[in-house]
């Protein structure tokens, strides 16, 4: 057995044609293009990387944006002032701090800080205590992400046993309580969150139906880990270092991809799976921001 590939590069390439349509009609109703205001503190190679990506979405959708660029120096208080002059721009609709943040900058604090009407990551405490009891919200990217594979390739979750491998608030939680509450067939599965505290992972990743990893660690799922036919979404973007390659490093996954796949139904590749449905994401909920559809002004 083998298992199917999930090709969130194709879903991803979708879900931004149909933002583009949204877009367009939402300006021949009479309105401005949506606006995302990105915010980058310090240098950092892997987040421009990540900005040039979703700039380029926006630009791919119709979205228009900017980039903030901040030195590593700057002070919470100046940050955070900075952050409020664009929450209370009526021409901002979504707000994005790229993280990570310098080691003396909190990212609770700052995203906090971000008006929760703007926050298009999804990453705020009113977005996430919503999220929590059902209540519409902007949804984190990521999570968000996932559920449409799951839809678009009619891979049901309900009744299923999900395992997530990785408790951030960025994708480890949120994806369980996605998993757990929402509707329909992709979601009302039993969730199980694990973590590094977590004794025996193997007792706990062999039980799973859908496993969803994102512990950061390169190859930490081996195939005597999963159960055949297993769906697994793997989140992980990690670089190793690979002289063979031109920039010096390949990206992988935090699952062993050539060894799991052929115990598991569906697994999701890296780079080319979960990555683009991030950005994806983060133009419709941008969309909806300019929409003011969740939460209204």
């Amino acid at each position: 057995m083998s298992a199917k590939i999930i090709d969130g590069k194709k879903v991803a390439k979708l879900t931004r044609k149909e933002v583009r349509q949204d877009v367009d009609d939402w300006m021949d109703d009479g309105h401005r293009a949506p606006f995302l205001q990105v915010v980058l503190v310090g240098t950092n190679p892997a987040s421009d990387v990540y900005v040039g990506a979703k700039t380029r979405a926006c630009k791919d959708v119709g979205i228009e944006t900017d980039t903030m660029r901040l030195p590593d120096t700057i002070s919470a208080k100046e940050l955070k002032a900075t952050i409020q002059e664009l929450n209370e721009d009526d021409t901002v609709d979504g707000i994005l701090v790229q993280l990570p943040l310098p080691n003396h900058l909190s990212a609770h604090d700052v995203i906090e800080s971000i008006d929760y009407r703007k926050d298009v990551d999804g990453f705020h405490p009113m977005n996430v205590g919503r999220l929590t009891v059902g209540q519409p919200s902007f949804r984190s990217c990521t999570p968000a992400g996932i559920i449409e594979l799951f839809k678009h390739y009619s891979i049901p979750t309900k009744g299923k046993h999900a395992v997530v491998v990785g408790a951030s608030n960025i994708v480890g939680r949120p994806i369980s309580i996605l998993l757990n509450k929402e509707s329909g067939e992709y979601g009302k599965a039993t969730t199980t969150v694990c973590h590094k505290y977590t004794k025996d992972l193997t007792q706990h990743t062999i039980s799973a139906d859908i496993l969803v990893v994102a512990a950061g660690q390169p190859n930490l799922i081996k195939p005597e880990m999963v159960k055949e036919g297993v769906v697994v979404i793997d989140v992980g973007i990690n670089r190793v270092a690979d002289e063979t390659k031109d920039k010096g490093y390949t990206l992988m996954g935090d699952c062993h991809f050539e060894s799991v796949k052929e115990k598991a139904s569906w697994i999701t590749p890296v780079p080319g799976g979960v990555g683009p449905m991030t950005v994806a994401m983060l133009m419709k909920n941008t969309l909806l921001a300019a929409k003011n559809s969740i939460y209204p002004q």
